[in-house]
């Protein structure tokens, strides 16, 4: 693989992991603001995926011979800190809270189909496609949930 692709590969790969560790402490920061357990197991459950997900992008830059990332992005931070925000004023109303949190997963969303988009080798191609598979159940987990609070 010449350099520059590998770059372009590594540079794709960090993004995701950035990405996926704003979906770790997002779910965690959410499992923190909600009291019904439920929804704490959840969101408990989502940071686990995200960090695994992490965990293995992690992996394959290295293998790359890359350095990977290990910090999620300012924009999640500020994320997360909206959530914060928003739950203290709310009273840590579920509904709230999920709005937020499937905003977050939009946003993870929206830079997996940009990665799938790009030319990416196929073992590579393989692990971004499962974890795609990934974000898009707990999206669609986070907006039934949504809806059905919504609904409540």
């Amino acid at each position: 693989m010449a350099d520059t692709i590998r770059d372009e590969v590594i540079s794709t790969l960090n993004d995701l992991i950035e990405v996926s560790k704003d979906g770790e402490r997002g779910f965690t920061t959410s499992a923190e603001d909600v009291e019904e357990t439920t929804l704490k197991s959840v969101f408990l459950d989502g940071a686990k995926r995200c960090a695994e997900g992490a965990a293995e992008l992690q992996r394959e830059v290295r293998r790359l011979g890359g350095e990977p990332e290990h910090d999620g992005s300012v924009s999640g931070a500020l994320h997360r800190g909206w959530v914060n925000t928003k739950s203290a004023f709310t009273g840590r109303d579920a509904r709230a809270i999920l709005e937020e949190v499937e905003r977050g997963e939009d946003v993870a969303v929206r830079v997996y189909r940009e990665a799938l988009e790009k030319s990416l080798p196929a073992d590579i191609r393989g692990v971004v496609q499962r974890q795609f598979d990934g974000v898009l159940a707990n999206h669609d987990r986070v907006k039934a949930l949504r809806e059905r609070y919504r609904a409540a």
